[in-house]
Protein backbone atom coordinates (compact mmCIF):
# COMPACT_ATOMS: atom_id res chain seq x y z
CA UNK A 1 0.00 0.00 0.00
CA UNK A 2 1.16 3.56 -0.64
CA UNK A 3 2.42 5.67 2.24
CA UNK A 4 0.97 9.13 2.90
CA UNK A 5 2.28 12.00 4.98
CA UNK A 6 -0.49 14.12 6.48
CA UNK A 7 -1.00 17.13 8.74
CA UNK A 8 -4.20 17.41 10.77
CA UNK A 9 -5.68 19.52 13.56
CA UNK A 10 -7.40 17.93 16.57
CA UNK A 11 -10.32 19.21 18.65
CA UNK A 12 -8.04 21.23 20.91
CA UNK A 13 -6.55 23.06 17.91
CA UNK A 14 -3.18 21.30 18.04
CA UNK A 15 -1.52 20.42 14.74
CA UNK A 16 -0.22 16.89 14.28
CA UNK A 17 2.01 15.47 11.55
CA UNK A 18 2.40 11.76 10.86
CA UNK A 19 2.64 9.11 8.13
CA UNK A 20 0.26 6.23 7.41
CA UNK A 21 -0.35 3.55 4.81
CA UNK A 22 -3.75 3.49 3.10
CA UNK A 23 -5.44 2.08 -0.01
CA UNK A 24 -5.68 5.60 -1.46
CA UNK A 25 -5.87 9.25 -0.43
CA UNK A 26 -9.69 9.33 -0.19
CA UNK A 27 -9.73 6.34 2.15
CA UNK A 28 -7.20 8.00 4.44
CA UNK A 29 -9.13 11.31 4.44
CA UNK A 30 -12.33 9.49 5.41
CA UNK A 31 -10.57 7.65 8.21
CA UNK A 32 -9.06 10.87 9.60
CA UNK A 33 -12.46 12.61 9.51
CA UNK A 34 -14.02 9.71 11.43
CA UNK A 35 -11.44 10.40 14.13
CA UNK A 36 -12.68 14.04 14.29
CA UNK A 37 -9.57 15.51 12.69
CA UNK A 38 -9.48 18.51 10.39
CA UNK A 39 -7.24 17.61 7.45
CA UNK A 40 -4.78 20.41 6.61
CA UNK A 41 -2.60 18.67 4.04
CA UNK A 42 -1.95 15.18 2.74
CA UNK A 43 0.45 13.80 0.15
CA UNK A 44 1.88 10.49 -0.95
CA UNK A 45 5.54 9.90 -0.01
CA UNK A 46 6.92 7.22 -2.30
CA UNK A 47 10.49 7.67 -1.10
CA UNK A 48 9.56 7.01 2.49
CA UNK A 49 7.54 4.00 1.43
CA UNK A 50 10.57 2.55 -0.33
CA UNK A 51 12.74 3.12 2.71
CA UNK A 52 10.14 1.47 4.90
CA UNK A 53 10.07 -1.55 2.61
CA UNK A 54 13.87 -1.80 2.85
CA UNK A 55 13.84 -1.69 6.59
CA UNK A 56 11.06 -4.28 6.74
CA UNK A 57 13.33 -6.99 8.04
CA UNK A 58 12.91 -8.66 11.38
CA UNK A 59 15.03 -6.92 14.01
CA UNK A 60 15.28 -7.52 17.70
CA UNK A 61 13.42 -4.98 19.81
CA UNK A 62 16.09 -3.31 21.93
CA UNK A 63 15.83 -1.55 25.26
CA UNK A 64 16.38 1.79 23.51
CA UNK A 65 13.28 1.13 21.36
CA UNK A 66 11.19 0.67 24.51
CA UNK A 67 12.62 3.83 26.07
CA UNK A 68 11.69 5.94 23.03
CA UNK A 69 8.27 4.26 22.81
CA UNK A 70 7.50 4.91 26.50
CA UNK A 71 8.72 8.51 26.39
CA UNK A 72 6.79 9.39 23.22
CA UNK A 73 3.62 7.68 24.43
CA UNK A 74 3.83 9.55 27.76
CA UNK A 75 4.05 12.86 25.88
CA UNK A 76 1.10 12.05 23.60
CA UNK A 77 -1.12 10.75 26.42
CA UNK A 78 -0.33 13.87 28.46
CA UNK A 79 -1.34 15.99 25.45
CA UNK A 80 -4.75 14.31 25.43
CA UNK A 81 -4.33 12.34 22.20
CA UNK A 82 -6.56 9.22 22.21
CA UNK A 83 -4.74 5.97 22.92
CA UNK A 84 -5.60 4.31 19.61
CA UNK A 85 -4.38 7.31 17.68
CA UNK A 86 -1.22 7.46 19.82
CA UNK A 87 -0.42 3.84 18.99
CA UNK A 88 -1.13 4.51 15.33
CA UNK A 89 1.31 7.43 15.24
CA UNK A 90 3.98 5.51 17.17
CA UNK A 91 3.74 2.52 14.83
CA UNK A 92 4.43 4.84 11.89
CA UNK A 93 7.34 6.60 13.55
CA UNK A 94 9.32 3.66 14.95
CA UNK A 95 12.46 2.69 13.03
CA UNK A 96 12.25 -0.97 14.05
CA UNK A 97 9.96 -2.85 11.66
CA UNK A 98 9.38 -5.77 14.08
CA UNK A 99 8.38 -3.38 16.85
CA UNK A 100 6.21 -1.47 14.39
CA UNK A 101 4.19 -4.61 13.66
CA UNK A 102 3.78 -5.37 17.37
CA UNK A 103 2.52 -1.84 18.09
CA UNK A 104 -0.01 -2.21 15.26
CA UNK A 105 -1.27 -5.47 16.78
CA UNK A 106 -1.52 -3.83 20.21
CA UNK A 107 -3.53 -1.02 18.59
CA UNK A 108 -5.94 -3.55 17.08
CA UNK A 109 -6.43 -5.21 20.47
CA UNK A 110 -7.08 -1.83 22.13
CA UNK A 111 -9.60 -0.97 19.40
CA UNK A 112 -11.38 -4.25 20.12
CA UNK A 113 -11.95 -3.20 23.72
CA UNK A 114 -8.89 -4.45 25.61
CA UNK A 115 -6.93 -2.21 27.95
CA UNK A 116 -3.38 -1.28 26.99
CA UNK A 117 -1.88 -3.56 29.67
CA UNK A 118 -4.04 -6.49 28.52
CA UNK A 119 -3.00 -5.95 24.91
CA UNK A 120 0.68 -5.83 25.90
CA UNK A 121 0.44 -9.07 27.90
CA UNK A 122 0.23 -11.03 24.64
CA UNK A 123 3.79 -9.94 23.73
CA UNK A 124 5.71 -10.98 26.85
CA UNK A 125 9.03 -11.16 25.02
CA UNK A 126 8.79 -7.42 24.28
CA UNK A 127 6.79 -6.04 27.21
CA UNK A 128 8.12 -7.58 30.43
CA UNK A 129 6.07 -8.37 33.52
CA UNK A 130 7.44 -5.19 35.07
CA UNK A 131 6.46 -3.09 32.03
CA UNK A 132 2.90 -4.45 31.93
CA UNK A 133 2.43 -4.14 35.70
CA UNK A 134 3.43 -0.48 35.67
CA UNK A 135 1.15 0.27 32.73
CA UNK A 136 -1.70 -1.48 34.55
CA UNK A 137 -1.00 0.56 37.69
CA UNK A 138 -1.00 3.73 35.59
CA UNK A 139 -4.34 2.82 34.03
CA UNK A 140 -5.87 2.10 37.46
CA UNK A 141 -4.61 5.37 38.95
CA UNK A 142 -5.48 7.47 35.89
CA UNK A 143 -1.86 8.56 35.61
CA UNK A 144 -0.69 6.60 32.57
CA UNK A 145 1.40 9.47 31.22
CA UNK A 146 3.28 9.90 34.52
CA UNK A 147 3.87 6.15 34.88
CA UNK A 148 5.11 5.83 31.28
CA UNK A 149 7.54 8.70 31.80
CA UNK A 150 8.77 7.08 35.03
CA UNK A 151 9.07 3.76 33.20
CA UNK A 152 11.16 5.37 30.45
CA UNK A 153 13.49 6.89 33.06
CA UNK A 154 13.81 3.51 34.78
CA UNK A 155 14.61 1.71 31.52
CA UNK A 156 17.23 4.35 30.66
CA UNK A 157 18.95 3.89 34.02
CA UNK A 158 18.88 0.09 33.74
CA UNK A 159 20.20 0.32 30.17
CA UNK A 160 23.10 2.53 31.28
CA UNK A 161 23.87 0.13 34.14
CA UNK A 162 23.96 -2.85 31.77
CA UNK A 163 26.25 -1.00 29.36
CA UNK A 164 28.68 -0.20 32.18
CA UNK A 165 28.81 -3.85 33.27
CA UNK A 166 29.33 -5.03 29.69
CA UNK A 167 32.07 -2.44 29.18
CA UNK A 168 33.84 -3.67 32.31
CA UNK A 169 33.68 -7.28 31.08
CA UNK A 170 34.48 -6.79 27.39
CA UNK A 171 38.00 -5.38 27.79
CA UNK A 172 39.59 -8.15 29.90
CA UNK A 173 37.74 -10.93 28.06
CA UNK A 174 38.79 -9.64 24.64
CA UNK A 175 42.44 -9.14 25.67
CA UNK A 176 42.68 -12.56 27.32
CA UNK A 177 41.05 -14.18 24.26
CA UNK A 178 43.56 -12.52 21.94
CA UNK A 179 46.42 -13.60 24.24
CA UNK A 180 45.21 -17.22 24.18
CA UNK A 181 44.94 -17.17 20.38
CA UNK A 182 48.46 -15.74 20.00
CA UNK A 183 49.87 -18.27 22.50
CA UNK A 184 48.15 -21.18 20.72
CA UNK A 185 49.50 -20.04 17.33
CA UNK A 186 53.02 -19.76 18.74
CA UNK A 187 52.82 -23.23 20.29
CA UNK A 188 51.37 -24.92 17.19
CA UNK A 189 53.33 -23.15 14.42
CA UNK A 190 56.44 -21.34 15.68
CA UNK A 191 57.67 -23.67 18.42
CA UNK A 192 57.61 -26.78 16.12
CA UNK A 193 59.91 -24.93 13.65
CA UNK A 194 62.46 -24.37 16.42
CA UNK A 195 62.01 -27.98 17.51
CA UNK A 196 63.00 -29.20 14.02
CA UNK A 197 66.16 -27.05 14.10
CA UNK A 198 67.19 -28.27 17.56
CA UNK A 199 66.43 -31.89 16.58
CA UNK A 200 68.88 -31.66 13.67
CA UNK A 201 71.63 -30.50 16.08
CA UNK A 202 71.26 -33.60 18.28
CA UNK A 203 72.03 -31.46 21.32
CA UNK A 204 70.62 -31.82 24.81
CA UNK A 205 68.08 -29.09 25.40
CA UNK A 206 67.46 -27.17 28.62
CA UNK A 207 64.59 -28.53 30.73
CA UNK A 208 62.45 -25.45 30.12
CA UNK A 209 62.86 -25.73 26.34
CA UNK A 210 62.21 -29.48 26.28
CA UNK A 211 59.03 -29.09 28.35
CA UNK A 212 57.77 -26.39 26.01
CA UNK A 213 58.49 -28.50 22.91
CA UNK A 214 56.77 -31.53 24.46
CA UNK A 215 53.73 -29.45 25.35
CA UNK A 216 53.70 -27.97 21.84
CA UNK A 217 53.79 -31.45 20.30
CA UNK A 218 50.91 -32.66 22.46
CA UNK A 219 48.86 -29.57 21.70
CA UNK A 220 49.47 -29.76 17.95
CA UNK A 221 48.83 -33.49 17.62
CA UNK A 222 45.83 -33.50 19.94
CA UNK A 223 44.40 -30.06 19.09
CA UNK A 224 41.11 -31.44 17.80
CA UNK A 225 40.63 -33.52 20.96
CA UNK A 226 41.58 -30.57 23.16
CA UNK A 227 38.98 -28.38 21.43
CA UNK A 228 36.40 -31.18 21.60
CA UNK A 229 37.08 -31.65 25.30
CA UNK A 230 36.80 -27.90 25.91
CA UNK A 231 33.51 -27.77 23.99
CA UNK A 232 32.21 -30.75 26.00
CA UNK A 233 33.10 -29.06 29.29
CA UNK A 234 31.36 -25.82 28.22
CA UNK A 235 28.30 -27.78 27.08
CA UNK A 236 28.15 -29.68 30.38
CA UNK A 237 28.43 -26.45 32.37
CA UNK A 238 25.63 -24.88 30.35
CA UNK A 239 23.41 -27.92 30.93
CA UNK A 240 24.09 -27.72 34.65
CA UNK A 241 23.37 -23.98 34.73
CA UNK A 242 19.98 -24.59 33.08
CA UNK A 243 18.86 -26.59 36.14
CA UNK A 244 17.45 -24.61 39.12
CA UNK A 245 20.08 -25.88 41.56
CA UNK A 246 22.90 -25.45 39.05
CA UNK A 247 21.82 -21.90 38.27
CA UNK A 248 21.68 -21.03 41.96
CA UNK A 249 25.21 -22.39 42.56
CA UNK A 250 26.54 -20.62 39.45
CA UNK A 251 25.06 -17.27 40.46
CA UNK A 252 26.44 -17.65 43.97
CA UNK A 253 29.87 -18.43 42.51
CA UNK A 254 29.71 -15.30 40.35
CA UNK A 255 28.97 -13.12 43.38
CA UNK A 256 32.00 -14.61 45.18
CA UNK A 257 34.46 -14.00 42.36
CA UNK A 258 37.34 -11.68 43.28
CA UNK A 259 36.94 -8.16 41.85
CA UNK A 260 34.14 -9.09 39.42
CA UNK A 261 31.90 -10.47 42.18
CA UNK A 262 31.87 -7.13 43.98
CA UNK A 263 30.94 -5.35 40.75
CA UNK A 264 28.10 -7.79 40.02
CA UNK A 265 26.79 -7.48 43.59
CA UNK A 266 26.74 -3.68 43.44
CA UNK A 267 24.90 -3.70 40.11
CA UNK A 268 22.39 -6.28 41.44
CA UNK A 269 21.72 -4.21 44.58
CA UNK A 270 21.29 -1.08 42.47
CA UNK A 271 18.85 -2.85 40.15
CA UNK A 272 16.90 -4.30 43.09
CA UNK A 273 16.53 -0.92 44.79
CA UNK A 274 15.71 0.98 41.59
CA UNK A 275 13.10 -1.56 40.45
CA UNK A 276 11.35 -1.81 43.82
CA UNK A 277 11.36 1.97 44.27
CA UNK A 278 9.91 2.54 40.79
CA UNK A 279 7.19 -0.08 41.22
CA UNK A 280 6.22 1.20 44.68
CA UNK A 281 6.00 4.80 43.46
CA UNK A 282 3.85 3.65 40.56
CA UNK A 283 1.28 2.12 42.89
CA UNK A 284 2.05 -1.56 42.31
CA UNK A 285 1.12 -3.58 45.47
CA UNK A 286 4.20 -4.50 47.48
CA UNK A 287 3.71 -8.27 47.16
CA UNK A 288 3.38 -8.01 43.37
CA UNK A 289 6.30 -5.59 43.27
CA UNK A 290 8.59 -7.99 45.14
CA UNK A 291 7.54 -10.85 42.86
CA UNK A 292 8.46 -8.74 39.82
CA UNK A 293 11.74 -7.61 41.42
CA UNK A 294 12.68 -11.22 42.09
CA UNK A 295 11.87 -12.38 38.56
CA UNK A 296 13.87 -9.53 37.00
CA UNK A 297 16.86 -9.72 39.36
CA UNK A 298 18.95 -11.75 36.90
CA UNK A 299 20.59 -13.64 39.78
CA UNK A 300 18.98 -16.62 41.56
CA UNK A 301 20.64 -15.80 44.88
CA UNK A 302 19.21 -12.27 44.86
CA UNK A 303 15.87 -13.63 43.64
CA UNK A 304 15.67 -16.12 46.53
CA UNK A 305 16.43 -13.38 49.08
CA UNK A 306 13.71 -11.14 47.58
CA UNK A 307 11.13 -13.94 47.56
CA UNK A 308 11.95 -14.68 51.21
CA UNK A 309 11.28 -11.00 51.95
CA UNK A 310 7.97 -11.31 50.09
CA UNK A 311 6.94 -14.27 52.25
CA UNK A 312 8.00 -12.31 55.33
CA UNK A 313 5.69 -9.42 54.41
CA UNK A 314 2.83 -11.83 53.73
CA UNK A 315 3.24 -13.06 57.32
CA UNK A 316 3.15 -9.50 58.65
CA UNK A 317 6.90 -8.93 59.04
CA UNK A 318 9.28 -6.49 57.34
CA UNK A 319 11.58 -6.63 54.28
CA UNK A 320 14.90 -5.87 55.92
CA UNK A 321 15.06 -8.99 58.15
CA UNK A 322 15.10 -11.65 55.38
CA UNK A 323 17.44 -9.53 53.24
CA UNK A 324 19.89 -9.29 56.14
CA UNK A 325 19.55 -13.02 56.88
CA UNK A 326 20.47 -13.88 53.27
CA UNK A 327 24.00 -12.58 53.87
CA UNK A 328 24.03 -11.12 50.35
CA UNK A 329 22.90 -7.54 50.88
CA UNK A 330 25.43 -5.19 52.51
CA UNK A 331 24.57 -4.03 56.07
CA UNK A 332 24.15 -0.42 54.89
CA UNK A 333 21.39 -1.50 52.50
CA UNK A 334 19.43 -3.50 55.06
CA UNK A 335 19.76 -0.71 57.66
CA UNK A 336 18.50 1.94 55.24
CA UNK A 337 15.58 -0.28 54.23
CA UNK A 338 14.78 -0.85 57.91
CA UNK A 339 14.79 2.92 58.53
CA UNK A 340 12.59 3.42 55.47
CA UNK A 341 10.07 0.90 56.79
CA UNK A 342 9.98 2.53 60.22
CA UNK A 343 9.59 6.08 58.89
CA UNK A 344 7.22 5.25 56.01
CA UNK A 345 9.75 6.51 53.45
CA UNK A 346 10.79 3.19 51.94
CA UNK A 347 10.53 4.45 48.34
CA UNK A 348 12.85 7.40 49.03
CA UNK A 349 15.36 5.17 50.83
CA UNK A 350 15.36 2.68 47.97
CA UNK A 351 15.93 5.50 45.46
CA UNK A 352 18.90 6.75 47.53
CA UNK A 353 20.33 3.22 47.70
CA UNK A 354 20.00 2.89 43.92
CA UNK A 355 21.70 6.25 43.31
CA UNK A 356 24.52 5.38 45.71
CA UNK A 357 25.23 1.96 44.21
CA UNK A 358 25.02 3.27 40.65
CA UNK A 359 27.81 5.69 41.54
CA UNK A 360 29.64 2.77 43.17
CA UNK A 361 29.35 0.81 39.92
CA UNK A 362 30.85 3.77 38.03
CA UNK A 363 33.77 3.89 40.46
CA UNK A 364 34.20 0.10 40.36
CA UNK A 365 34.27 0.03 36.55
CA UNK A 366 36.93 2.75 36.43
CA UNK A 367 38.97 1.02 39.14
CA UNK A 368 38.59 -2.34 37.42
CA UNK A 369 40.02 -1.00 34.17
CA UNK A 370 42.96 0.55 36.02
CA UNK A 371 43.57 -2.64 37.99
CA UNK A 372 43.24 -5.16 35.18
CA UNK A 373 45.37 -3.37 32.60
CA UNK A 374 48.75 -3.87 34.37
CA UNK A 375 47.75 -7.41 35.43
CA UNK A 376 46.91 -8.40 31.85
CA UNK A 377 50.09 -6.80 30.51
CA UNK A 378 52.15 -8.66 33.14
CA UNK A 379 50.37 -11.92 32.28
CA UNK A 380 51.08 -11.48 28.57
CA UNK A 381 54.69 -10.61 29.29
CA UNK A 382 55.21 -13.70 31.45
CA UNK A 383 53.51 -16.15 29.06
CA UNK A 384 54.79 -14.88 25.74
CA UNK A 385 58.14 -13.82 27.19
CA UNK A 386 58.53 -17.26 28.76
CA UNK A 387 57.94 -18.94 25.40
CA UNK A 388 60.49 -16.68 23.67
CA UNK A 389 63.12 -17.27 26.37
CA UNK A 390 62.57 -21.04 26.30
CA UNK A 391 63.03 -21.09 22.52
CA UNK A 392 66.19 -18.97 22.44
CA UNK A 393 67.79 -20.43 25.57
CA UNK A 394 69.60 -23.25 23.64
CA UNK A 395 71.02 -20.68 21.22
CA UNK A 396 72.28 -18.55 24.10
CA UNK A 397 73.84 -21.63 25.72
CA UNK A 398 75.48 -22.55 22.41
CA UNK A 399 76.93 -19.04 21.99
CA UNK A 400 78.20 -19.10 25.56
CA UNK A 401 79.85 -22.50 24.96
CA UNK A 402 81.60 -21.23 21.81
CA UNK A 403 82.99 -18.21 23.70
CA UNK A 404 84.43 -20.37 26.43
Amino acid sequence: MPLFEYQVRDKSGKDLTATKEAMDMNTLVSELKRQDYIVISIKETKGKHVRQQKRGRAKKVKLDDLVVFSRQMATMVEAGIPLVQTLDILSDQTENFSFQEIIKKVKVDVESGKSLSEAMTTYKKIFSHLFVSMVKAGESAGALDEILDRLATYLEKMGNLQKKIRAAMVYPISVISIALIITTLMLTFIVPKFAEIYSSLNAKLPVMTQMLIDFSYILKSQLIWVLAGLAAVIFAIRLAINTPQGRFLWDRLLLRLPVFGVLLLKSSVSKFARTLSTLSKSGVPILNALEIVGSTAGNKVIEQAVLNARNSIREGEGISGPLEASGIFPPMVTRMISVGEETGELEEMLAKIADFYESQVDTAVEGLSSLLEPIIIAFLGIVIGGIVIAMFLPILNLVQAIKT
